[in-house]
């Protein structure tokens, strides 16, 4: 079993001087860290990359010093689960039929930018996560990030956490 942090939109500085301890907190019990973008520094992935593993993309609001060692689509497998991760889906309306022609080799998408949390299944089957954001909640009532668990094959315990702690 693997334990995952979920995370995208921190947008340090600008939205926080650092990440919420709540969010610390859950990249030190976490096995694997994965940030959907919108960084903005690169201090926040090297301060993530102290607890452990990072998967992560670029977001539109991410330099060049982060593109220059992020990608802007991530893929991995854990735990027979085939993840991919991106900023941007586009639009809401319509995100399911589009995430099943352009990610058809994909169990979960993780995705960012909207910082609202989203937590959907396309028609072929892959489920659409979107953690929120930890420090910048834009029109939802708190910060938000995502645990999971890989377990043989399945998600399992996907829990949205507010972040209560800014």
């Amino acid at each position: 079993m693997t334990s995952l942090l979920v995370l995208s939109d921190t947008h340090l500085p600008a939205r926080a001087r650092r990440l919420p301890e709540s969010v610390r907190r859950a990249a030190g019990a976490a096995d694997l860290i994965v940030h959907a973008g919108d960084w903005v520094v690169a201090s926040v992935l090297d301060d993530l990359l102290q607890y452990g593993p990072v998967v992560g993309v670029y977001g539109n609001n991410d330099g060049d010093d982060l593109r220059s060692r992020l990608p802007e689509v991530a893929r991995f497998t854990e735990g027979g689960v085939r993840f991919a991760v991106v900023h941007e889906t586009g639009a809401a309306q319509g995100r399911e039929a589009r995430t099943d022609a352009a990610f058809p080799d994909t169990d979960v998408l993780v995705f960012g930018h909207s910082h609202i949390p989203w937590d959907s299944t396309t028609p072929r089957g892959v489920r659409l996560l979107n953690p929120g954001s930890p420090t910048d909640r834009r029109r939802q009532p708190v910060g938000t990030f995502l645990t999971l668990t890989v377990d043989d094959g399945a998600l399992r315990d996907v829990g949205l956490v507010p972040v209560l702690d800014r």
